[in-house]
């Protein structure tokens, strides 16, 4: 897990987007445990406050569940959630966006197909 103090997003946010980023890669397999709040915030001087609320956005949307008294735990299913969340969040950051530049410079699809292909 990276953090990074001097970036424009919360901490809790990067803490969530490190752990899905962990579940995506397969490093947190789905019904296994994740560190706990405490673990990542002392190894990494957070408040635990602030650990938590990273832990509760997971929570709200399904990917990690508490099991009291143990500890956190990925929901099965998670992966291929968070990848469908990407996925999304992929096409509207950088294709929708992509697709109005090449319609500005009249750039057709298949043009866009080439200048990809061509940077593969």
């Amino acid at each position: 897990m990276f953090l990074d103090f001097n970036s424009e997003i919360p901490i809790y946010l990067q803490i969530a987007q490190s752990v899905e980023d962990d579940i995506i890669k397969g490093i947190f397999k789905e019904e296994t445990q994740i560190p706990s709040t405490t673990e990542i915030s002392v190894s990494y001087k957070v408040n635990p406050a602030t650990v938590a609320k990273g832990f509760n956005i997971l929570v709200e949307e399904g990917i990690v569940y508490k099991k009291r008294g143990v500890g956190m735990f990925v929901k099965e299913g998670a992966r291929n959630k968070l990848k469908e969340k990407r996925k999304e969040n992929f096409y509207i950051t950088y294709i929708e966006r992509l697709l109005e530049e090449a319609k500005k410079l009249d750039i057709s699809v298949g043009e866009i197909i080439k200048m990809i292909e061509r940077s593969s």
